[in-house]
């Protein structure tokens, strides 16, 4: 849908958008669209998820819910749409606006709530899911997925084509009309994420609920998507919910916060009012966030024994085939990329959304190899990959793990979390009892709980979910370990536990991390060299001190002065 199309449907004066909004976050509430009342979500078990969370959500306003990762900010969300198992007892009330009145929802589990609730999904209430790799269908193109929201609100079958690419240029994705015909595993996960903004925005709700919709985009396109979302949400008189752990991005788009913790809510009120004062402690610590420096290993020793070493490395995957399965047309997804990584040190390599940072990360770990054509040398202890056999390279994988950027995709849901983390060394043919005992040791390092071990991933956080992915790497006792943004889905509390742990790994088992995220204070907190990457190419490389207090290129400066806002 283009902007001319929503203002259109929209009839309000340019002065009655102001009085009715005004010109910031300062502005008057408008009608009222939600209430809940009491909204409790317990196990069977009786252990409370959500206790008693109660707020008002008006039209035009943007209602922000923050708190670390297992708080409850996204189950009572999922409560609204009646998305949660049918094991967890819901109560309390919630109101949702229509024409004329306030129309009670029901929450509770009952035969009758899925029918009631199936006009509202979506129709009145859209949201935006934290992990779009599992949200979309991976056997449907995007142009399918974006019809099926389409044909849900009414759109005609002739105009399908034309709307959808009007919603991914709003959502900012380029070359919208070749994005159309990729699945899912073929965008970045930046892309995943705007066509799922596309997609709730299709239906045209009352009520979009963001459940950590910017986790995978870099700082620059944060600030872009959320403007975007607040400027759709001004010409649609809409309401929002954002779910997030970013108290940056919060502090910005935001009116009103709750402030969760283990599904109490500590702290509520307007955002000025809650940032400027924090009344609880709790509050107070998720506002400091503080990383602290990255280890000084610029010494003799470091420098002498070199653990990675990229030259001219390019990676190019089909984008079109002839009748006959020869490939006729090559996107270049990485252009002649080189690095030297020593032991014990941290590169990071940031870059937007689509730049080419996971593509390189995958390259590394030699998981491309059936699905592009790369060239380029890559040097792992002096080991160039390419002479490896399939055999020998089984065998070397060891000394390269690799946690990935979305932990619920990456890890199988069938399996426990013992099973998850003991799988490299069940292949390798270590006996039970080691095997038992490094995946303890594995936990404890990565801060999990002992009995975490029989639970299964559902049952854990976003959060938990990637500590677990981080155990199943290190049990392996790898010498280069490549992150994928590790820290994207955390909250800001377990961002800090996070990038200490890193450090304290590193310092004491001297491994080497190749860092890829969009969050610079962790790659300023972690990695002593930098690479900044733009369009497959590197733009920019360094030490890191260097490159964030005197960036030359035109785009690192764009990049890392975003990150200050």
């Amino acid at each position: 849908m283009t902007t001319a199309n929503m203002t259109t449907a929209n009839m309000t004066t340019d002065t009655e958008q102001k009085n009715l909004l005004g010109d910031n976050h300062s502005n008057i509430p408008n009608k009222l669209m939600l209430t809940v009342d009491k909204l409790s979500i317990a196990t069977t078990a009786g252990t409370a998820l959500v206790d008693k969370l109660t707020y008002e959500l008006r039209q035009g306003q943007t209602l922000a819910i923050v708190g670390e990762s297992g708080s409850g900010k996204s189950i009572a969300s999922l409560a609204l749409l009646g998305l949660l198992p049918d094991s967890l007892t819901v109560t309390g009330e919630v109101d949702l606006a229509d024409a004329t009145a306030m129309t009670s929802l029901p929450i509770a589990n009952d035969k009758a709530r899925n029918a009631a609730l199936r006009a509202v999904r979506g129709q009145r209430i859209g949201m935006v899911f934290q992990e779009p790799m599992t949200a979309l269908n991976p056997l449907h193109t995007v142009a399918k997925q974006i019809a099926e929201s389409l044909r849900l609100s009414g759109v005609p079958k002739k105009q399908w084509r034309e709307k959808s690419i009007a919603l991914l240029n709003d959502v900012n994705i380029t070359d919208p009309a070749d994005k159309l015909n990729r699945y899912p595993h073929e965008l970045s996960g930046g892309q995943r994420q705007r066509v799922m903004i596309a997609m709730a925005l299709a239906q045209q709700p009352d009520i979009l609920i963001a459940d950590e919709p910017t986790t995978a985009l870099d700082v620059t396109l944060q600030h872009e998507i959320l403007a975007l979302l607040d400027d759709l949400k001004r010409q649609h008189n809409m309401a929002m919910i954002l779910i997030s752990h970013d108290l940056n991005l919060v502090r910005r788009y935001s009116d009103e916060v709750i402030v969760m913790h283990q599904g109490r809510t500590i702290e509520q009120g307007q955002t000025a009012v809650v940032f400027g004062q924090p009344k609880a402690e709790y509050t107070r610590s998720l506002i400091k966030q503080d990383f602290g420096p990255a280890l000084d290993l610029f010494d003799a020793k470091s420098q002498q024994s070199t653990v990675l070493k990229v030259n001219n490395l390019q990676v190019q995957f089909p984008i079109e085939k002839s009748l006959f399965g020869r490939t006729k047309r090559w996107f270049e997804a990485v252009k002649d990329v080189g690095m030297t990584l020593q032991k014990g040190q941290a590169l990071g390599i940031v870059g937007e959304s689509g730049s080419g940072k996971t593509t390189i990360a995958l390259a590394l770990s030699q998981l491309l190899s059936n699905q592009a054509r790369i060239s380029g040398q890559i040097m792992v202890n002096e080991q160039d990959m390419a002479a490896l056999s399939k055999r020998e390279l089984r065998t070397f994988r060891s000394q390269i793990q690799m946690v990935f950027q979305d932990p619920f995709a990456s890890i199988n849901p069938r399996m426990t979390v013992l099973q998850i983390v003991e799988e490299g060394l069940l292949v390798q043919g270590v006996d039970k009892a080691t095997r038992q005992e490094a995946v303890m040791e594995s936990l404890a390092t990565v801060h999990l709980p002992l009995a975490f071990a029989q639970r299964y991933p559902h049952e854990l956080s976003g959060g938990q979910r990637q500590r677990v992915a981080l155990a199943r790497a290190l049990i392996m006792q790898p010498s280069l370990l490549i992150l994928d943004e590790p820290t994207s889905a955390l909250d800001s509390t377990t961002q800090v536990t996070v990038v200490s742990l890193l450090r304290e790994i590193q310092e004491k088992l001297q491994i080497s991390y190749v860092f890829i995220s969009h969050d610079l204070k962790v790659v300023r907190a972690l990695c002593q060299h930098i690479m900044v990457l733009k369009d497959g190419k590197c733009i920019e490389s360094g030490r890191t001190e260097d490159i964030f207090n005197t960036p030359q290129h035109p785009y690192a400066k764009q990049l890392f002065q975003a990150s200050m806002i």
